[in-house]
């Protein structure tokens, strides 16, 4: 990776690491409503059930923690926003949510059946790094799966807004070079920490909602790198986002379709 690609993604992932300490409400409402619908395939691709002990790395505020249980998984949950931990913990006083970086679990060798990351590789300052650590927490023939919104594809719930930033600010940065956002790389992330029998698949979402405003108030929010973006624009610019996002979205309910990479590998 360049240097200049680089920068962008350290930017990115300060942005994020910034924005998730803000109220876990706003976040349920910016990503909530896609992680919902890409939570059970992307268990399903795992294949989480009954009587397994899972790991939720990067948890957020517990979309995917939530279905792990739902499917009578034993669930730990780790993610390094003190507000989402105290979020998982009193939605779930039964799982064990640590307060840690995906760089350094704070989890025993061995310890689960499977570990998992759901849109949370691309915000990983050292992915390969904290996919390694996956795989150590992980038994040998355990499963190690990872999921990331295509977004360098133009394929994430955001794209029509980073579309909308470039014709208004044609030099923004989008968050198209994060790592595992193009068809492959995380694959490519995967194989790079030791993983084997790495395959990798793409996961549909299909989300309408019930009018425009609902869709765009979530980016005022200061969630995210779009949201940290939109809040760097002076109000008329901000206004010429919203226009241009307006007009291209279908009228009445808008409807957002996208997918997720998803690769999962198997311990040694």
């Amino acid at each position: 990776m360049s240097r200049e690609a680089t920068a962008r993604v350290e930017y990115f992932a300060a942005e994020y690491s910034r924005a998730m300490f803000t109220a876990a409400d706003a976040y349920d409402r910016f990503m909530g409503r896609y992680s919902t619908q890409l939570a059970p395939q992307f268990a399903d691709v795992a294949g989480v059930e009954e009587g397994q002990r899972v790991l939720d790395v990067g948890c957020g505020t517990g979309m995917l923690t939530a279905e792990c249980l739902r499917r009578g998984a034993t669930v730990a949950a780790v993610d390094p926003s003190e507000p989402f931990v105290a979020t998982v913990a009193e939605r779930h006083p039964g799982v064990d949510v640590r307060c840690g970086v995906a760089e350094q679990l704070p989890f025993s060798d061995g310890e689960f059946d499977a570990a998992l990351a759901q849109l949370v590789v691309h915000f990983m300052r050292e992915p390969v790094t904290a996919l390694r650590e996956m795989r150590r927490v992980t038994r040998p023939g355990g499963v190690v799966a990872a999921c990331v919104w295509d977004h360098a594809g133009g394929q994430a719930p955001v794209s029509a807004f980073w579309h909308a930033v470039r014709e208004v600010d044609p030099e923004a940065e989008d968050e198209s070079q994060l790592a595992g956002a193009r068809q492959g790389h995380l694959r490519e992330l995967l194989t790079q920490a030791g993983l084997v029998e790495v395959e990798e698949a793409a996961l549909p979402i299909r989300v309408e909602h019930p009018s425009f405003d609902d869709w765009w108030e979530p980016f005022t929010l200061g969630v995210g790198p779009a949201g940290a973006y939109f809040a760097t624009l002076d109000p008329e610019r901000q206004t010429q986002v919203r226009d241009v996002c307006r007009a291209a979205l279908s009228p009445g309910k808008p409807v957002i379709q996208a997918h997720a990479w998803v690769a999962r590998g198997r311990g040694t």
